[in-house]
């Protein structure tokens, strides 16, 4: 460790932390050869009091799912037991010790978040990760998972990589440098024998950078001669390319037997003695071949195979030609057992294979359904590639090409996926598999710039699909108008999607999603009036329908878009609820954010803006632990009805920055303006956002409410034929739809509109007709509305009445603006609004205030560390604080610290 007290020294200080009932993560990152290993090495023996786990990433396995983390985890399987029971499942299938529907991969990093603070309960524990840079990308997403959710569980991990992959950015990092001039002509002064000229020994430590196994190998061999000529030719190749030389030159003057061993033993990932012993019996390898490269110093092979150096193994492989690696692989392949290890034998086969065989490519297709079964997507991609690659057949070459893009599409590489999927069109296919590449291409597009191509290619694929597969058709006829309906960016026009849904057979009996597709596409050729009693039916039938299972939530999110459509709050909450708790049953994380945005906003609508701000925290903690994409429209919608213009304005910066290539964010964006410049009084700036809100309808989630603030904007700005136009179009939807909260909010923008006996018998109606709904934030707004007309009216005691009602009504919700304005209305009044007192728990950190609320709402900690993404451990560390925080000594008692919400109780 010459040179490393520094480095040591971190390392130091995490272990103490460790020690103390903390826990950790580090990356340490460096080239080859500059010390990783050495220094994670350190830690293991600084660590002796502790438990130790480790794990190395193999170059040959990263295409194997989950491999390195199975290597991490198996000494801990006798712990499975302790898990939460849907963790237990997930991580068995995973492992592959059960069979099961493929678990999400964050469900996943959370079982394994659980097993490692199982084992760290019984001794502080240390997990070791060498050459991280080789994990396969399954294992290393659930290990950044892991080091991401830290904090209570006596827990480090340490991981050592040359450049860290993407999963692992934004972790603590120790770069790892060569070491300074005086320790590293100390440690060449150790290798090189007799003297050295200064001049040579500073270019050798110059063009070395410091780097140690450079230093201690590269001069290892060469005459004084050479030493005396110099180092090298500077900059003819990379420091590890230098070095792997060094080794090959190693290698050249070792017996040809003994070459082959090492070859072998490269291209074996497991480190397993007797497997490599079993292929190198195959290869006519006697056990004599092993003395030469131990002598050399290259391999060791005890109680597992070990190289010198990964550079060594790297170096071996690499120099070997395609035959050699083919005949070791070969080997591997028969000495590999197919019942115990089949995809490692399906693996070894496939690299041995010099040219197209089916038999191996249906080999890897097996492996590749067994990967996908426990949710290694990207082993399954790699699998179906290969297979593709082997095949010999061109139409099934074809067909694996498009279930390898489908797999790269899942594991999230959308250009490989398209790469594949130019392979899959060569074809020959027939018309289903064409359709399948319109859908996969279509989903892929909209993956990367969210719909502008996208409903064309989803068109397409519906065309295909109707007379071969008519369910398939109806489903990707829906999901491209669900895209439609909130996007600008698009080559296919809305109208023409909806002709060719219209037009297609109809399956009988129709299926919920079916009738949505009806209602909606009608929607658009026909109009509002049209599809309304189409868009009631299939609400109807999804109420009276026990709609389960993970197909449902690919269009459960267009059923909550028709009951806002049809101003049906009753079926917002239903299909919201569903929405969530489905996504949470399945274990579908990737749809959570959007599940959980929906809920936010029907939340905030009913009124409840403390309960939806509870949401945005979950969507934080999620999007965290999920890499998710998915714009804080739920945030928006909270900040815009609260009238916080600084954190509106932020939220809508980051929603519009890409508002051309995503052009759903448009409507979205400019009705929350308007909401919030009419909440602040700023009317001119409300209604140029309002006008632009409505500019298309399209939009069917922001066109209604967009037309509501335009009216308000249009009358306090002086502009009534503006707002009376609005009116005229929101009357035409709202009498279509019928419900109260239709009607309520149709009364009570006529009202603006109207004078005397008239505009007061509207707002009348329209407070009667709100206050049998759960839109309490609207029926607030309309006794504002209603106070200030009356005020303006000098009915001064009759304002005061409606005034006040909306002024504790709104500082109860939380509707920060309007409750000023309310208040100031009032004080016009000759009234003073009393002041709401509200007992904050600012002292509480916000991950401590959401444990706290799942606690109190009846969570176990296992459930509540599910819920957020973290370690039961770490929830019992927050739940300690809270009560020290909060002066109280259980859970019972949080009911009272922590009051809830009036339909707080309803949040899932």
């Amino acid at each position: 460790m010459r040179g490393r007290r520094s480095e040591c020294e971190v390392l130091d200080r995490l272990l103490e932390r460790v020690r103390a009932g903390r826990s950790g993560a580090l990356v340490v990152r460096g080239e080859a050869g500059v010390g990783k290993t050495a220094l994670l090495q350190y830690a293991v023996e600084s660590a002796s009091d502790l438990r130790i786990a480790r794990g190395v990433g193999m170059e040959s396995e990263m295409e194997l799912a989950f491999a390195s983390l199975h290597q991490l985890c198996a000494p801990m399987l006798d712990r499975f037991e302790r898990l939460p029971g849907p963790q237990r499942d997930a991580l068995s299938t995973t492992f592959g010790l059960k069979a099961g529907p493929a678990p999400d991969r964050f469900f996943v990093g959370l079982a394994v978040l659980s097993l490692l603070s199982e084992a760290a309960q019984e001794r502080p524990l240390v997990c070791v990760v060498d050459d991280a840079q080789w994990l396969d990308r399954a294992s290393a997403q659930a290990l950044a998972f892991v080091a991401r959710r830290l904090m209570a569980e006596s827990m480090v991990l340490l991981f050592a990589a040359r450049e860290p992959g993407e999963e692992f950015r934004g972790l603590p990092e120790l770069v790892v440098e060569g070491l300074r001039n005086g320790d590293a002509r100390e440690l060449l002064g150790s290798v090189v024998r007799g003297s050295l000229d200064e001049r040579v020994r500073d270019r050798i430590v110059a063009e070395t950078r410091g780097n140690p196994l450079a230093l201690l190998e590269l001069p290892r061999g060469l005459s004084p001669a050479q030493l005396a000529g110099g180092f090298g030719s500077p900059g003819a190749l990379s420091l590890s390319s230098r070095i792997e030389e060094k080794f090959l030159r190693l290698l050249a003057e070792l017996p040809e037997e003994t070459q082959r061993l090492l070859v072998l033993a490269a291209a074996e990932p497991a480190g397993d003695p007797t497997l490599l012993w079993h292929a190198a019996g195959r290869l006519g390898i006697g056990s004599a071949a092993l003395a030469p490269a131990e002598t050399a110093g290259l391999l060791n092979v005890g109680a597992r195979v070990r190289f010198r150096h990964p550079l060594v193994r790297s170096a071996v492989y690499r120099a070997a030609s395609a035959s050699e690696r083919e005949a070791v692989h070969a080997a591997l392949a028969e000495a590999t057992d197919p019942d115990t290890d089949p995809d490692r034998r399906a693996w070894h086969r496939a690299q041995a294979a010099p040219i197209p065989d089916e038999e191996v490519a249906a080999g890897l297709e097996l492996s590749a359904a067994r990967a996908q079964r426990r949710g290694g997507v990207a082993a399954e991609a790699a699998f179906l590639e290969r297979a593709s690659e082997l095949t010999i057949d061109p139409p099934r070459r074809a067909r694996r090409a498009l279930a390898a893009a489908r797999a790269k599409h899942l594991a999230g590489a959308p250009d490989a996926a398209l790469e594949l999927l130019l392979t899959a069109e060569a074809g020959p296919l027939d018309e289903l598999g064409l359709a399948r590449v319109d859908m996969l291409r279509a989903q892929v597009a909209y993956a990367q710039n969210r719909g502008s191509y996208a409903p064309a290619l989803l068109l397409r694929a519906g065309r295909r699909l109707e007379p071969l597969d008519l369910s398939s058709a109806q489903a990707t006829y829906l999901e491209a108008l669900g895209v439609l309906s909130g996007s600008l960016a698009s080559s296919v026009g809305v109208v023409e999607v909806a002709q060719a849904a219209l037009a297609a057979p109809r399956l009988d009996p129709p299926r919920v999603s079916d009738l949505l597709l009806a209602g909606l596409a009608t929607r658009f050729i026909k109009g509002y009036a049209a599809s309304a009693p189409m868009l009631k039916r299939a609400l109807a039938a999804l109420a009276s329908e026990d709609s389960s299972g993970e197909e449902t939530l690919h269009w459960l999110w267009v059923a909550a878009l028709a009951a806002v459509h049809l101003w049906d709050d009753q079926m917002w909450e239903v299909v919201a609820t569903r929405w969530l708790q489905l996504t949470r049953d399945t274990g579908v994380l990737s749809l959570l954010p959007l599940a959980l945005n929906g809920r936010i906003a029907a939340y905030t609508f009913a009124g409840e803006l403390a309960t939806a701000a509870a949401l945005t925290e979950e969507v934080d903690a999620v999007s965290e632990a999920t890499w998710s994409q998915v714009p804080p429209y739920g945030a928006l919608i909270l900040a815009a009805w609260r009238g916080r213009e600084t954190e509106a304005t932020e939220l809508i910066a980051t929603i519009s920055k890409d508002v051309p290539s995503r052009g759903e964010a448009y409507a979205n964006t400019e009705w929350a303006r308007a909401m919030l410049y009419n909440g602040l009084g700023r009317y001119e700036d409300a209604l140029t956002a309002a006008e632009r809100a409505t500019e298309y309808t399209e939009h069917l989630w922001f066109y209604n409410w967009g037309l509501v603030e335009l009216i308000v904007a249009g009358v306090r700005t002086g502009k009534p034929e503006l707002a009376a136009k609005a009116l005229e179009r929101l009357s035409e939807i709202t009498r279509a739809s019928g419900t109260d909260w239709a009607l309520g909010i149709e009364a009570r923008s006529k009202a603006l509109l109207s004078e005397g006996e008239v505009a007061e018998s509207l707002y009348r109606h329209a407070i009667d007709r709100l206050s049998r709904t759960r839109m309490r934030a609207e029926l607030a707004r309309a006794h504002l509305l209603y106070g200030e007309w009356l005020r303006r009216e000098r009915r001064q005691l009759d304002a005061r009445d409606q005034l006040r009602i909306a002024q504790e009504m709104l500082s109860e919700m939380g509707m920060e603006a309007f409750a000023d304005r309310a208040a100031n209305e009032l004080l016009a009044t000759g009234e003073r609004a009393r002041r709401r007192v509200v007992a904050t728990r600012n002292d509480l950190t916000a991950q401590e205030a959401r444990v706290a609320r799942l606690a109190r709402d009846g969570l176990s900690n296992p459930e509540i560390g599910t819920r957020l993404f973290i370690s039961a451990r770490t929830v019992e560390y927050h739940l300690h604080k809270v009560f020290t925080k909060l002066g109280i000594s259980s859970r019972n008692q949080l009911d009272r610290a922590l009051p809830r919400e009036p339909s707080a109780a309803l949040a899932v």
